[in-house]
């Protein structure tokens, strides 16, 4: 897909966005709710914390930072996206960047967490990979957390079994975690990495130095 029709699809999309995802499905967004109440547990961020939500979409992670007197950034390259959040969270920073571009200078401070919710699947394992290593480098503070909510399965076994059972369900041009092959790769980085499956087709990464 082209980075146009890929903007596209995204700009579209936003208005009905909020309606797709909290409604009760099996397939992709099973669990979403508790995917992201599970990131902002992890995270324990206050209002001292400083967070960035990354692909923020409609801002629904964002949200749930902001509600608990956090100071929230948040970066989508959708336009129509971040209209949405902006209209949702006036008290939270957005910014237009694409997630694997040169980010803008206006995001160069260290984070207490980087957080995510069902963006990374959009890379591949070496894409998501350098990304996640680039945050832990230049936006993170020494104790802080990267958590990562996304469609993910504990193992490439139980992906292809869902991939198989979903048929035509299944986008072929996605890349769905399976943790165990995620996990290594991290670790592989030097990065220090766990996974908790939340529901039957998400879960949470969480990284550390």
């Amino acid at each position: 897909m082209s980075n146009a029709d890929r903007n596209k699809l995204f700009d579209d999309w936003a208005a009905t966005y909020d309606r797709a995802v909290f409604t009760p499905s099996d397939f992709p967004f099973a669990g979403y709710e508790q995917v992201l109440a599970d990131i902002v547990r992890r995270a324990d961020a206050g209002v001292d914390s400083l967070v960035l939500d990354l692909g923020t979409g409609t801002g629904n992670l964002a949200a749930c930072f902001a509600a608990r007197g956090c100071t929230v950034w948040g970066v989508d390259f959708s336009v129509e996206m971040l209209s949405q959040a902006r209209i949702k969270l006036p008290q939270v920073q957005f910014v237009q960047s694409d997630l694997v571009d040169v980010w803008p200078n206006e995001l160069n401070h260290q984070f207490d967490a980087v957080v995510s919710a069902y963006v990374l699947h959009e890379f591949d394992d070496a894409t998501k990979v350098d990304l996640i290593q680039r945050i832990v480098r230049q936006y993170l503070k020494p104790d802080g957390r990267v958590l990562i909510g996304d469609i993910a399965f504990a193992t490439a076994g139980a992906r292809e079994q869902a991939r198989q059972q979903l048929g035509d369900r299944w986008d072929e041009d996605e890349y769905y975690w399976a943790a165990d092959e995620a996990l290594d790769r991290l670790r592989q980085a030097g990065l220090a990495a766990e996974y908790t499956q939340i529901s039957a087709c998400g879960g949470v990464f969480v990284v550390q130095r």
